[in-house]
């Protein structure tokens, strides 16, 4: 039953958050363009690689990502980190 007004109070409180924003205002205007995605990278080191993935980020280039995978080690070694560079 305390749930209740939670939601309330959190609709209530993003309702007047609708105010902020001017209707008329271009929607341009509150966007931030970046310059690629490094989600199909990481998917593909991740698959190369049968490793967990643990951050995927675009470079200050602009140009490639810089994808962090934990790789398991086969037998009794233990597991580790590998970092590459991937063309966006």
């Amino acid at each position: 039953m305390a749930r209740l007004p939670i939601i309330a109070i959190v609709a209530a409180g993003l309702a007047g958050l609708s105010g902020l924003v001017p209707a008329s205002a271009p929607a341009r205007d509150y966007l931030i363009l970046v310059a690629g995605d490094c989600g199909s990278a990481a998917t593909k080191v991740v698959r190369d690689t049968g490793g967990e993935l643990l951050s995927a980020q675009p470079s200050s280039d602009g140009q490639t990502c810089i994808v962090t995978v934990l790789v398991q080690g086969s037998g009794s070694e233990r597991p580790r980190k590998v970092t590459v560079r991937v063309p966006m």
